[in-house]
């Protein structure tokens, strides 16, 4: 019976690699940032960072209180971003007003507001389609700040293919909940150690080599997937079978600076550093539960259910994997020249 349900899961597991594997991309989730920094009594040094990707830049616009005075507006690129500074000089300050994103109703991704103060305090608010605006209140507290945070690190998590497919892989591999667990936990502490020690800066890796060498693990987790037979057995030799927590920390250390690398593209407000550092992580980790439980639960259905999957499903679900990581491997490694 143990060896029909395990059957089953690693079946049910590649159904769900089909509506993964159908996104053509990695790393969808790309949300702006708007960012107010009072830099005298009631005076912000405003600046508005978007993707060009998709061209965002031309649908969305901040909608600032009418009561502040704009001044000249400086604009450059950066990689994939377009950044846009300038000064604004608000009278009666900025409790009270609101501030909106004009545009970002028609379209999926979000914009991180945050609006630090000169006595140190500081506001983050995510606005989306749901919510396109916001009225800056009086205060603002560290709820704002770790709501906020947890929020983008689910959102980057479930919205970033690769890191889900490498999990997936690890799922797939590793037999038996104890040694599943254990290769989990090391994966995460790995990830944790790297984004904590790039985000902030002991740490500086270029983007495009680490998004290269990322889709390289997904591609060598795909190939031990492909050698290994429909039945799961391994041999002795196999390093992954013997300590798939060594692999996993190891490949965790790279998709740390991935997630870093994500999260330095909105920022960290200056005075609350460690604090949206904790629940980006923890975000991160909470979004990666969820995708683990979901294929944990499909397939346990597909047993309850008795539904015929055909025996060639885990083939299916490496030879799926490792096409998408090849294709990444190559699109990013020219990038990265």
């Amino acid at each position: 019976m143990t060896q029909r349900c395990g059957k089953h899961w690693v079946r049910a597991v590649g159904a769900l690699l089909l509506g993964v594997g159908s996104l053509a991309s990695a790393h969808e989730f790309t949300p702006g940032y708007l960012g107010l920094t009072e830099s005298a009594t009631n005076t912000f040094e405003v600046q508005w960072k978007l993707s060009t990707t998709g061209g965002l830049q031309k649908v969305l616009s901040p909608q600032l209180p009418e009561s502040c005075a704009a001044g000249e507006v400086h604009s450059y690129v950066v990689g994939d971003g377009e950044i846009r500074r300038w000064r604004l000089t608000c009278p009666q300050g900025l409790a009270g007003t609101r501030i909106a994103i004009a545009g970002i109703g028609s379209t999926a991704t979000d914009v991180l507001l945050r609006i630090d103060y000169l006595d140190g305090s500081s506001l983050t608010r995510r606005l989306d389609a749901n919510k396109d605006a916001i009225v800056v209140p009086t205060q603002a507290g560290w709820i704002d700040v770790s709501t906020s945070y947890l929020v983008l690190g689910v959102e980057h998590i479930l919205g970033g293919v690769d890191h889900l497919l490498f999990v997936l892989a690890l799922l797939l591999i590793v037999n038996g909940v104890k040694r599943l667990v254990f290769t989990i936990t090391a994966f995460t502490l790995a990830h944790s150690i790297t984004l904590g020690a790039a985000t902030l800066g002991f740490v500086r890796v270029q983007g495009p080599p680490v998004e290269a060498v990322i889709a390289l693990s997904i591609l060598f987790l795909a190939s031990e997937l492909a050698r290994r037979p429909v039945n799961g057995s391994t041999g002795d030799d196999d390093l992954l079978n013997r300590y798939p927590w060594l692999v996993s920390f190891s490949f965790g250390l790279l998709h740390g600076f991935g997630f870093a690398g994500a999260l330095a593209g909105v920022g960290l407000p200056e005075k609350a550093i460690p604090l949206a550092l904790l629940f980006f992580n923890v975000g991160v980790e909470v979004g990666q539960l969820l995708f683990i439980t979901a294929v944990l639960l499909l397939g346990r259905l597909v047993v309850r259910l008795a539904l015929p999957v055909p025996a060639a499903w885990p083939r299916i679900a490496a030879y799926g994997i490792g096409s998408l990581a090849a294709f990444w491997v190559i699109e990013r490694t020219l990038t990265a020249f």
